[in-house]
């Protein structure tokens, strides 16, 4: 029985560290799709990315896939 209480405190605390780093992972990438969604006026997005927690993975699909691009203006130069 005291051999069980011993694996318990090293694997709570890989535990703690594992949910740490997944938590930060996932609020660097909602902060990078809120500002995103919230610059293009993409209020569903932005709707669905604050509720739902998915380690990172929705807000990393709507950068990838879904966001509004940016339109390049290609200016003619006069020729003189």
């Amino acid at each position: 029985m005291t051999s069980d209480v011993l694996l318990l405190g090293p694997l709570f605390a890989v535990f703690i560290f594992f949910i740490i780093v997944i938590s930060l992972w996932e609020l660097v990438w909602k902060g990078i799709a809120l500002w995103k969604c919230g610059r293009n006026n993409q209020l569903v997005w932005f709707i669905a990315i604050l509720i739902f927690n998915t380690a990172g993975i929705l807000p990393i699909v709507y950068i990838l896939f879904f966001q509004k691009k940016k339109k390049l203006i290609v200016k003619k130069q006069k020729k003189k």
